[in-house]
């Protein structure tokens, strides 16, 4: 079966996470990624903990489906390398500070000149224009800029952020989202165009009704722990053997069934549970209720009888249920490879399930520059004599 991007080039030249799950992502799909790297040093993911026969697990979770070729961005002949490559390719990815690659002599006009159907994908923290354009962006950055962290914690606490780089991922989402669009548009015009996509903008398009609140009706949303911020009861809640579940039963449907389940049907016509907006302001009246009820019973139980009502509920995992969920295991979302040096890894498998052109982990993460003769010689047609002079020159 052909995969959805079969054919497609991706000229990978990002690092860290958002640019490399975006072109992850891609490449998923049945892209050839390659990605370029630092000569003798590599993305800067390859060097942060923890490790596996001295590879990074950091590193490897976000470049499965890539070929690794690497290249002296500082060499007089790197820009010249970097647009014979990019003639090649149908997108060219990239996470480096704004005007890094116009420095390099491989801005978009540069780029789009020498290939006019190319897509040029840009990640950055802050987009390519604005105040904030020249700032370092991380995602713990984008997380605090937007607003996301004074949302999260506890409403006595200080503000924190979330134990995954989501904003990044987010980010390397979209910029694969706007990638697929621009393919798409270029089959009906036939020219590639440049995609900016920033992590401040794709943190802000997370906060559901935080901007509206805030700007039309003056209201500032604070911190609510793990209350939920829209309807209740829905909170985490201790179970009588130590574990803790989270409880999502706030709707007038899912309210009637949890009242029916803890043997007090007649909760629903207190009036001060009558109704979403009145449960939510009498949220911890209605979660006392519930967790008095949780605590005379063990977790299994208490799963249980959420379950047989239709209560959406579940026990709050560690990385080892996780690892042993039956269902991600059935939905082929923990994919064992061999890696020429770390041996055994383990990998989130694809996110997406297409019918008929089904995403696929083709090839592990690469070593190092691994694949560099072979891309020169795939995509520029390089024979093993010039490959070596580009090698003598320390080009490569």
């Amino acid at each position: 079966m052909t995969a959805p991007l079969d054919g497609i080039k991706i000229l990978d030249l990002s690092r860290f996470i958002a640019g490399p799950h975006c072109t992850k992502i891609l490449g998923d799909m049945g892209a050839d990624v390659i990605k370029v790297e630092k000569v003798g040093y590599g993305d800067d993911g390859r060097h942060l903990p923890p490790f596996q026969n001295g590879e990074s697990l950091y590193g490897m979770s976000l470049n499965r489906n890539k070929r690794s070729m690497v290249l002296d961005f500082r060499h007089a002949d790197a820009p010249q390398m970097l647009i014979e490559l990019a003639r090649q390719a149908d997108v060219l990815v990239e996470n480096f500070r704004p005007g890094t690659m116009e420095e390099m002599g491989c801005g978009w006009d540069v780029l789009h000149a020498a290939n006019p159907r190319l897509v040029m994908t840009r990640l950055s923290g802050f987009g390519q224009d604005g105040p904030y354009a020249m700032r370092p962006g991380f995602d713990g950055i984008a997380q605090a800029m937007s607003g996301l962290m004074s949302l999260a914690g506890e409403p006595e606490g200080p503000p924190m952020l979330a134990g995954t780089f989501y904003v990044d991922y987010m980010t390397g989402m979209y910029g694969a989202n706007a990638t697929m669009a621009a393919l798409y548009a270029r089959e009906r015009t036939g020219k590639g165009q440049m995609i900016d996509v920033a992590l401040l903008d794709s943190a802000v398009s997370m906060l559901t009704t935080g901007l509206s609140s805030q700007a039309d009706q003056g209201v500032t949303p604070l911190r609510t722990g793990n209350r939920d911020r829209y309807s209740s009861p829905a909170n985490v809640f201790a179970t009588g053997s130590g574990d803790y579940v989270l409880i999502v039963s706030g709707t007038n449907p899912l309210f009637a069934r949890i009242c029916a389940m803890i043997g007090k049907p007649d909760l629903i016509q207190d009036p001060r549970f009558t109704t979403v907006p009145l449960r939510l302001q009498n949220a911890a009246a209605i979660e006392d209720v519930v967790q008095a009820w949780c605590l005379e019973h063990d977790t299994q139980a208490v799963i249980e009888a959420l379950n047989t009502y239709g209560i959406p509920a579940c026990k709050i995992a560690t990385m080892k249920d996780v690892v042993e969920n039956p269902q991600l295991h059935h939905r082929g979302q923990l994919v064992e490879m061999e890696h020429p040096k770390a041996g055994k890894i383990t990998l989130a498998g694809v996110t997406m399930h297409l019918s008929d052109t089904p995403l696929t982990i083709r090839r592990p993460p690469p070593v190092l520059g691994e694949h560099t003769d072979e891309i020169l010689g795939d995509w520029l047609g390089l024979d093993e004599d010039a490959i070596g002079a580009l090698r003598d020159k320390r080009l490569i």
